[in-house]
C-alpha cells in the first residue's frame, strides 16, 4: 500500500512539473488582450521571447504589418514612438534564434510565429525574435487544400519523371515493344515506376496535409503556405477577436495600420 501510495504521489509530481514547464503570456494592445500558450519544444524562442518580454523590449511597439487573411506582424522597437507613414520594421541581428521548425505545428489562425530574413541571406532560416508575428489567415474547403497539395507536387513529380524516364530509356522501351519483348519491356518499365515513386516519396519538398492540419484549415483556417519556412513558439488561447480586430484595420501602402496598434507584452506563467 505505501508503495502505491508513493508512486501514486511521484506520478502526481511527474504531472505538476509538466504543467509547470508550460509558459503563459498576454499580448496586450488598445484594441484588447490576446493570450498565448508558448511551446516547451521551441525552448530557445520561448526563453528568449519571455527574456524580451521580462526586459520590456516589446512594450510600446506597434503592429506596423497587418494584412487582412494573412497575418498581424509587431514588436519591431523601430516602430516605437514611429511618426505616422514612416516605413518600421526593421530587423534587430542581435536577437537571432537558431531555427526551432517543427513539423506537428503549423499556421492555423492564432500561431505566434518567428520572422527571419530570406534563405539568399539567411541559408539556416535564423529567426528574428526582436519581432513576431500572429496567424491571422482564412478558413479552406478541403478541394482547396487539394489543390494546393496538387500545384506544390505535380512539378516536383514531372521533374523526377523527366530525370528517370529519359529520352533513351523511352527509345528503349520502344524498341522493345516494336520488337514484342514483353518481359524486358515490363522489367524496364517496372523499374523506371519503382524509382520515380521511390525519389518522389524521399522527397522533402513535398506537400501533404496532415488530418490535423485539414481540420484546422477548414475550421478556423490560417495560411498553410508559410508551414516548413519559419518557427512557431506558440499559440493563442485567447483573444482570437482581437486578431480579427487588429487584421480588419485599415492601412496605408506600407501595410502599417492608419491608427496605431500599441502593443504591451507580459508574461503571466
Amino acid at each position: 500500500m505505501k508503495q502505491i501510495t508513493f508512486l501514486i504521489i511521484i506520478l502526481l509530481g511527474l504531472n505538476w512539473a509538466a504543467q509547470a514547464q508550460t509558459h503563459v503570456v498576454e499580448v496586450k494592445t488598445n484594441l484588447g488582450t490576446m493570450k498565448f500558450k508558448l511551446y516547451d519544444d521551441t525552448p530557445k524562442h520561448r526563453d528568449a521571447f519571455i527574456k524580451l518580454a521580462n526586459e520590456g523590449y516589446y512594450d510600446k511597439t506597434l503592429f506596423y504589418r497587418v494584412i487582412q487573411n494573412f497575418l498581424i506582424q509587431g514588436g519591431s522597437k523601430s516602430s516605437r514612438n514611429a511618426p505616422p507613414g514612416k516605413r518600421i520594421g526593421y530587423g534587430d541581428p542581435e536577437h537571432t534564434v537558431d531555427d526551432e521548425i517543427i513539423g506537428h505545428y503549423f499556421h492555423q489562425k492564432g500561431a505566434l510565429c518567428a520572422p527571419r530574413q530570406p534563405d539568399e541571406v539567411n541559408p539556416f532560416k535564423q529567426s528574428d525574435i526582436s519581432q513576431f508575428y500572429i496567424v491571422k489567415g482564412q478558413v479552406f474547403t478541403s478541394g482547396q487544400l487539394d489543390t494546393l497539395e496538387m500545384a506544390v507536387n505535380r512539378p516536383i513529380r514531372k521533374k523526377i519523371t523527366r530525370q528517370i524516364y529519359t529520352p533513351e530509356v523511352r527509345e528503349q522501351l520502344k524498341q522493345l515493344k516494336a520488337e514484342n519483348k514483353v518481359d524486358e519491356f515490363r522489367k524496364i518499365a517496372g523499374q523506371v515506376k519503382k524509382d520515380i515513386a521511390s525519389r518522389y516519396e524521399l522527397n522533402r519538398n513535398t506537400l501533404e496535409f496532415s488530418e490535423a492540419q485539414r481540420q484546422a484549415y477548414t475550421t478556423v483556417g490560417g495560411y498553410p503556405d508559410l508551414d516548413g519556412k519559419y518557427t512557431i513558439f506558440g499559440q493563442c488561447i485567447s483573444g482570437f477577436e482581437v486578431i480579427d480586430k487588429i487584421a480588419a484595420l485599415e492601412v496605408d501602402g506600407n501595410n502599417r495600420p492608419l491608427k496605431d496598434v500599441v502593443i504591451e507584452v507580459n508574461v503571466i506563467q
